[in-house]
């Protein structure tokens, strides 16, 4: 296509082999090239023959909003804009939304150069049913905004998909066991389209024994059981009082339950409570 547009460059999320022949047109052939990490994007311009030239132009999460404006302005005037990312698509947990949003709000032609996707190429390595899904992000690092996504995930009737680094991904999967129980399926996947490529397949369980491995992760979790529309109070009781009797404590009882049954966290936990007190 001719004219002024904003292009949106999907680049590798490993290997560098997966950059598209229409991508390396796109980035060889545009006016201007705003990048996430410039020095990032120089090694892969350099890595498939095209020249910079000056047209390297650092936009970031930190400076999207500001950079927007001028953008536009260039997108205005018939200049071709690729924006791209460090990995994937821009956008999508990356900068990009802004700028395709003031181009648009402009009136200004916005197109797309698809490519590859740590999102779904972890969804169908998971061997999870990818006919329904949710993609989450990367969730909050803490607080009341964290407990609300992870209860929500908890209920999902959908495959979840969510990033994490290396850092937090082992808190992240203990607090995904507290939330929708031991026994939801889960797959971790890091290092996607590189040397050292790992997927792990297990329950929520056994990935609480995940330690911190080099490399950005894609959680991959199964769907929340059927419900059952009408729970029984004495068959709360009944399971409540089953794995307190193995051990579990109140907490990790009431949100096994929680999970199981599919009855509201607090109220789970408001009963075990009540029994653990009898109990004494």
């Amino acid at each position: 296509m001719t004219g002024g547009a904003l292009v949106l460059v999907a680049t590798p999320i490993g290997n560098l082999g997966d950059l598209t022949p229409r991508a390396i047109e796109a980035l060889r052939t545009a006016d201007v090239i705003a990048a996430e990490d410039t020095r990032r994007t120089r090694t892969l311009l350099t890595h498939v023959g095209i020249p910079a030239a000056g047209r390297l132009r650092a936009v970031h999460a930190h400076n999207e909003q500001e950079s927007a404006d001028a953008l536009v302005e260039l997108v205005r005037d018939g200049k071709r804009v690729a924006y791209a990312t460090d990995a994937g698509m821009p956008g999508v947990s990356d900068p990009g939304a802004r700028l395709v949003r003031a181009c648009l709000d402009a009136g200004l032609a916005v197109e797309v150069v698809p490519g590859a996707s740590a999102v779904l190429t972890a969804l169908v390595l998971s061997g999870l049913p990818t006919d329904r899904f949710a993609f989450e992000g990367f969730l909050p690092r803490k607080g009341k905004q964290r407990t609300a996504r992870l209860e929500s995930i908890a209920r999902d009737d959908r495959t979840t998909v969510i990033f994490e680094s290396p850092h937090r991904v082992g808190a992240t999967l203990v607090d995904l066991e507290q939330a929708c129980g031991s026994e939801r399926p889960v797959a971790v996947a890091r290092e996607l389209t590189k040397l050292h490529e790992e997927v792990w397949h297990g329950t929520l369980a056994e990935a609480a024994e995940w330690t911190e491995r080099k490399g950005e992760h894609v959680i991959v979790l199964g769907a929340a059981p059927a419900r059952v529309e009408a729970v029984d109070d004495d068959e709360i009781e009944r399971r409540l009082h089953a794995l307190l009797d193995d051990g579990l404590s109140t907490k990790d009882a009431s949100a096994r339950v929680a999970a199981e049954l599919g009855v509201p966290k607090r109220a789970a936990y408001e009963r075990a409570t009540q029994l653990r007190t009898r109990r004494r």
